[in-house]
């Protein structure tokens, strides 16, 4: 039974596939045609080799099938889903390329330059029309791809919550850990996973129910019980305390064909980051924590830090200029002040800012942050600090390395080290670099406001990072994040 619903699965989702393919094919090819007033073939093959349609529906299924997109995964997240149509969707374009390079497809430029005399506005995109017609399909192909698959699930989703083209499951273990993972099944319908009845993680037991559910018997019985009550997949969910138990339950659930799912029992608190699993020469490697801009997502964050603190060292040159001869001209001392922050991995580097301070103040006082009406701050100072514009020369540091454009704000050694005794998890800010602005600093969250709520948000932000979420973090501070009624 198992077996039969992965292949129509896999058949239903390949064929929505293939139609959104070929869809996103024709779609390019077309407008590339109409684009450049090209003729339409008159041979029938020249339907399917001009669109590319040959090229892409094996390449991009193939590319789709690796990515494990064709896997009956009913608790993945249609977010989570898109993101691996998108890069399998990016793979995809290159193998193209590279096969009609190797296959010498030479017809699909032949014939159809435009003459010499004849030129077309814009840059080389619009005067190449196989160009043109594969920047159109690298941009269509994970549109069509990620809408019909939106809609299959969804349609998917409302049927399984009416109780169709359902999976039963059963939990192994009836202590907290076992009731959390049914409550949670429950509450996510849509994935069509039902709980039949729970098997005690105990040898035996005289209990009989667990949440209105039966409970069949202990794990001494589990193949007796599994043999009469079949089921399509197991949720392993065992105290921690009898953890001792589980290579010797999952030896005995080899034989049979079902799926296996181990819940760990870890608080959520302890988990400030999506575990993943890997493995090394067969020696599964679980994640607990690590930084999420590791590999290529730092590295295109890191991309956007330049290109974004380059932009706005342009934009903002004229302000920051005028803000230094002001401070140079009304007050005394230096247009500049720099303070000891920590960022990623704990470094220690030099935060720059315009100087809002009297130059006799102590900057590095007994007080955490300023007061609203702090008379170390000068006029020019206040009004600095009012529109946020005293941090512009961070993107110094954003551009040195020192500090992300987006991240946790960077705090004073000697606070980490107080605070890291105090709050659980503080620690966990230091994953990721040290930002100019970031999730709490969006939502209100500056000045002297709570630690602990600016901790929540902080830790929200890096469990959830994504380069999306970074712009659109820059996106609302560009229009509400320089004036604020807590910035001081």
């Amino acid at each position: 039974m198992l077996k039969q619903k992965s292949n129509l699965f896999l058949t239903l989702f390949g064929f929505v596939d293939m139609l959104a393919i070929s869809g996103a094919c024709l779609i390019a090819w077309g407008a590339r045609v109409l684009y450049f007033n090209e003729p339409l073939p008159t041979a029938w093959e020249s339907y399917f080799k001009d669109p590319l349609i040959v090229y892409a529906v094996p390449i991009v299924i193939l590319t789709m099938y690796l990515s494990k997109l064709y896997r009956p995964r009913r608790d993945r997240t249609l977010w989570g889903e898109f993101g691996q149509v998108l890069r399998a969707s990016l793979i995809s374009i290159a193998m193209i390329v590279l096969a009609i390079w190797a296959v010498g497809g030479n017809h699909l430029t032949s014939g159809l330059q435009p003459p010499p005399e004849v030129t077309y506005p814009g840059w080389r995109l619009a005067t190449d029309p196989f160009r043109f017609q594969l920047v159109l399909l690298l941009a269509i192909l994970p549109f069509l791809i990620g809408v019909y698959r939106l809609l299959l699930r969804l349609s998917l989703r409302a049927a399984r919550k009416r109780g169709w083209n359902a999976r039963h499951a059963a939990v192994i273990g009836v202590g907290r850990l076992g009731q959390i993972t049914t409550r949670t099944l429950g509450r996510n319908s849509w994935t069509g996973i039902s709980v039949q009845y729970f098997i005690s993680h105990h040898e035996q037991t005289n209990r009989v129910s667990c949440l209105g559910l039966p409970v069949k018997g202990g794990v001494r019985e589990m193949e007796s019980i599994l043999d009469q009550h079949p089921v399509d997949a197991i949720y392993l969910a065992i105290p921690a305390a009898m953890s001792a138990q589980l290579p010797d339950i999952l030896k005995r659930l080899e034989r049979f064909a079902v799926d296996v799912r181990i819940i760990p029992d870890v608080h959520p608190r302890y988990l400030p980051q999506n575990m993943a699993v890997s493995e090394l020469e067969g020696m599964p490697v679980l994640s607990y924590r690590e930084s999420p801009m590791a590999g290529v997502g730092g590295v295109l964050k890191r991309a956007v830090d330049i290109v974004g603190a380059l932009t706005a060292m342009l934009v903002f040159m004229p302000i920051m200029l005028v803000i230094a001869i002001l401070i140079r001209t009304t007050t005394d001392g230096p247009v500049l002040f720099k303070q000891r922050r920590v960022s990623l991995g704990g470094d220690v580097f030099w935060i720059y800012k315009f100087r809002t301070m009297n130059t006799n103040a102590d900057a590095d006082g007994d007080q955490k942050w300023t007061s609203r009406d702090d008379q170390r701050i000068h006029r020019v100072g206040k009004w600095l600090r009012r529109t946020s514009l005293d941090e512009l020369p961070q993107l110094l540091n954003v551009l040195r390395g020192d500090m992300a454009l987006v991240g946790p704000r960077p705090e004073r050694p000697e606070l980490i080290d107080r605070f890291r005794e105090d709050w659980r998890g503080y620690m966990i800010r230091q994953h990721v670099k040290a930002g100019m602005t970031g999730w709490a600093q969006i939502n209100g969250l500056r000045g002297d406001t709570s630690l602990r709520k600016r901790l929540q948000y902080d830790l929200f932000y890096i469990r959830n990072w994504s380069i999306w979420l970074d712009i659109r973090i820059l996106f609302v501070t560009v229009f509400r994040g320089f004036v604020h009624r807590n910035a001081m």
